[in-house]
């Protein structure tokens, strides 16, 4: 599994609710400006599904990002399967100086494993950035 972290000086209830919500979901879910996530739909319990559309702003390519909850304990912890069968965690600790934020995922096989690091991070530090600016 790849692991990444990030710490988020905010609330725990409102890193949930801009980490759940489809509404703040399209504002943050982007490894850099020319990508944007023009929709969400997030069901957040055990068994829901989720569905995000990442795409690149010149309208060069999209993917979907989906997959099922395995575990939903609010404020605290995330799991999922997407689609593709691949596992993640996501583990919410709130902290002096926020919300600490750790994600662990399988890679996928396509792309170099500190590629996939490097997006799923930029993505996880745009997320900061949104919720403390917003």
């Amino acid at each position: 599994m790849i692991t990444i972290q990030n710490t988020v000086e905010a609330a725990i209830d409102k890193v949930w609710d801009f980490w759940t919500l489809p509404e703040n979901i399209t504002k943050w879910n982007t490894p850099s400006q020319d990508w944007h996530t023009p929709y969400a739909e997030n069901d957040v319990r055990i068994g829901g599904r989720f569905k995000s559309t990442m795409a690149a702003k010149d309208g060069s390519m999209s993917f979907d990002f989906a997959g099922e909850y395995t575990l939903v304990e609010k404020n605290k912890a995330i799991e999922y399967v997407i689609d593709d069968g691949r596992k993640v965690e996501i583990i919410f600790i709130e902290t002096a100086n926020g919300v600490e934020i750790t994600e662990r995922f399988d890679p996928e096989t396509i792309n170099p494993e500190e590629m996939q690091r490097e997006g799923w991070q930029a993505i996880l530090d745009s997320f900061k950035r949104y919720v403390e600016n917003n």
